[in-house]
């Protein structure tokens, strides 16, 4: 079946319909590439044509960028080249063409599918939160490649061209026209119509192709000198920000300044050369496969899953507050909490919240009004009782949950699903006295709840399945990519990065230098190092879950070195304090600096300074090796899920795949001689897990 439509309207105007009628959402696939070339370069042909609307029979996509399998079944750069360079010289011949051409636009146009609309004269937008527009590419470590680092710059200027490149950022349809990138906003009913009024304009003279007029900064960055020192501060920017890791932004670099020197043309013939290497770079190979394995998280079967309907959260902290935002789209929530005064900022927060949205135009407000009637705050446990689903949300103390828990069971019907948020503490034992221990799961969310996407499910033994359908379920409606965990102190995302620090805190031990550590892993990959991270978690907190864990898995895991409780003692517990192992400045002004005096509480150590290599190899080792032990031990169902739990809720590097992708990378049998080495250098607690000894004796791989 056709995926794009054509139809003869008045006036030699032809309607261009794209609707895959395989797909619930429109892609780039091959054979819409295909077909596109097959219909639109007759339409430019025929002198009966006078021009043509493009626009989508979707509910809320225009396009939505590639079909991404094809990227992972891609092996061959020279053919992606070809194909891509037969659709980027159709877009520009249609965009240079005599024909007036508008895009009709509601839903998503991303990737491919903006560079479809970049190529049209004119563009309409339609006012809805579902309409976004941006060049993700980079996202995927490649880049546009059909126009997009010439047409979109023509369009916004090249400052802001590039920011959108380079960060993959996505605006919303008022946002775009204030860049430029659209030329009028309308409301989503009558988009096409009014599409249709512009090209009859447009056709008899009525309306002038709008023409943007540089201004004077990016006339000056156009002459020689001016243009080279721009681009190198980009260039010196993006290196500083990807460390090299990632190819494609500066190709993205290179493609537009080759367009500011050399013109257009020579600058579409490059991305066309570039698209098919970055492709089958590692990093690209990773980022497809994360993407991809995202995506298919989001579509398992929820068969026993029940309807939720209400939502109840106890308590009125910082977890509870991201909890309940991103459930007030989808749910009526009431958020329970002893304090008269914490539930009214609370409220007041939510509020603000919603009030940013509007202001960033993500939604409506009207929308911000239907979600604030959806939200409600109590003192009374009673007002639980309605809710299909409770989240127990309080402080991460045993005997303080084990009483929530009580409190919950007494109010609630048998049917009701209980949430424990924890992020360490097993949920058998904060439910180890419920009535209905079947219907108790654990739900790990990362701060802050808006921002990071993953959520630990938590399946105790004998949990219902129903329960955990129903969980996952509701998470999916958050938004949140779910990875299911057995209930195990640490959990997997916990117990990995608690290995993770406390080996920094023995390199710190050891004489290696604060910003030392946190610079080699930011080389690596990492956005920050473990000791700026242990700042911004706060040293009692480590403390405390690293004291847990020892206990809990005694003779499996290290003892928290001395000098941590003591800098705890001494109030360095990280930003909250302006101290921990930094310094941080009261307001805005001033350095942050590496905090000397925690130097003091090491001085027993030994002094062994590791150079960044070193430092890398046992940071990144350690990791790796607890996560191998935790799919040893069945914590995790699989390594994919390892990845995908380790890039999202752990800041793995995305471009290195996850743990078990880099463990493949470097090869099972380098990483085993690398931790029996360290083992053998005293470091006894880096001996390989079994499931690494016996992949590097039979040459296997977690991954074909």
């Amino acid at each position: 079946m056709d995926e794009i439509t054509t139809k003869m309207l008045e006036n030699g105007v032809v309607k261009v319909t794209f609707d895959d009628p395989q797909r619930s959402v429109n892609t780039m696939t091959q054979d819409l590439l295909t077909e596109f070339e097959k219909k639109i370069v007759p339409l430019m042909a025929d002198d009966a044509v006078k021009g043509m609307v493009f626009c989508s029979a979707k509910p809320d996509t225009f396009i939505a960028g590639a079909d991404i399998k094809l990227f992972a079944e891609a092996d061959d750069p020279d053919l992606i080249c070809e194909m891509d360079g037969a659709y980027s010289r159709i877009l520009t011949r249609l965009s240079r063409g005599e024909k007036p051409v508008v895009a009709a636009v509601h839903g998503a146009a991303l990737g491919g599918g903006l560079e479809i609309v970049l190529a049209c004269h004119y563009i309409v937008a339609s006012d809805h939160p579902a309409t976004i527009l941006g060049l993700p590419e980079v996202q995927l470590g490649i880049m546009p490649a059909a126009g997009g680092t010439q047409r979109l710059p023509a369009r916004v200027g090249l400052i802001k061209g590039l920011d959108m490149m380079l960060t993959g950022r996505r605006v919303r349809a008022r946002k775009a026209l204030r860049l430029g990138l659209v030329d009028e906003v309308t409301s989503p009913g009558i988009v096409f119509e009014k599409a249709l009024e512009k090209t009859k304009d447009l056709i008899e003279g009525r309306l002038k192709r709008p023409q943007r007029r540089k201004p004077l900064a990016e006339r000056v960055i156009g002459l020689p000198v001016a243009r080279d020192i721009f681009f190198g501060k980009v260039r010196k920017k993006v290196l500083a920000k990807t460390r090299g890791n990632y190819p494609g932004p500066l190709k993205i670099v290179e493609c537009v300044e080759l367009g500011v020197k050399e013109g257009e043309d020579k600058a579409l013939e490059r991305e066309i050369s570039h698209i098919g290497p970055l492709l089958m770079t590692p990093q690209s190979r990773s980022l497809v496969w994360l993407f991809l394995a995202t995506q298919e998280m989001k579509t398992i079967s929820l068969e026993s899953s029940r309807a939720v309907k209400q939502v109840g959260i106890m308590g009125a902290g910082s977890i509870s507050m991201g909890i309940a935002s991103v459930s007030i789209d989808s749910y009526p929530v009431v958020v329970h909490d002893i304090s008269e005064e914490a539930l009214h900022l609370f409220g007041q927060q939510i509020r603000t919240g919603l009030q940013k949205q509007v202001k960033s135009e993500a939604i409506t407000p009207e929308t911000l009004e239907k979600r604030w009637t959806r939200f409600s705050v109590t003192r009374e446990m009673d007002d639980m009782a309605g809710a299909d689903l409770v989240i127990e949300a309080v402080s991460m103390d045993l005997d303080h949950k084990q009483k929530i828990l009580a409190e919950i069971e007494e109010r609630v019907g048998t049917e009701t699903l209980i949430a424990i948020n924890t992020s360490f503490l097993p949920v058998s034992r904060i439910a180890a006295d419920a009535r209905h221990k079947e219907r108790v799961v654990g739900m790990h969310y990362f701060s802050p709840v808006h921002k990071m996407p993953l959520v630990e499910l938590i399946a105790p033994d004998g949990v219902a399945d129903w329960a955990l359908h129903t969980a996952h379920g509701f998470t999916h409606m958050q938004g949140k990519t779910v990875i299911q965990v057995k209930d195990t102190p640490g959990f997997y995302t916990t117990r990995v990065l608690c290995r993770y620090l406390l080996e920094a805190l023995i390199l710190l031990g050891e004489g290696t230098d604060i910003e030392k550590v946190d610079e080699a892993m930011k080389d690596f990959g990492y956005s920050s190092g473990p000791m700026a991270l242990m700042d911004e978690m706060g040293l009692d907190v480590v403390n405390r879950v690293a004291r847990f864990m020892a206990e809990a898995l005694e003779g499996r895991w290290p003892e928290p070195i001395k000098a941590l409780g003591l800098l705890v003692d001494a109030g360095f517990l990280g930003r909250k304090t302006g101290r921990g192992f930094y310094t941080y400045p009261e307001g805005k002004k001033g350095k942050i600096k590496s905090n000397q005096e925690v130097y003091n509480y090491f001085r027993d150590m030994n002094r062994n300074v590791a150079d960044s290599g070193k430092i890398r190899d046992r940071l990144v080792f350690i990791k790796v090796n607890e996560a191998a032990f935790c799919l040893e031990e069945d914590v995790i169902a699989s390594p994919g899920d390892g990845d995908v739990g380790a890039v999202l809720g752990l800041g793995f590097p995305p471009f290195l795949g996850g743990p078990f992708h880099y463990a493949d990378s470097l090869g099972i049998e380098t990483l085993v001689k690398g931790l029996e080495d360290l083992t053998q250098q005293g470091y006894a607690h880096y001996a390989p897990a079994r499931v690494l000894k016996d992949m590097a004796k039979k040459g296997k791989r977690f991954f074909k």
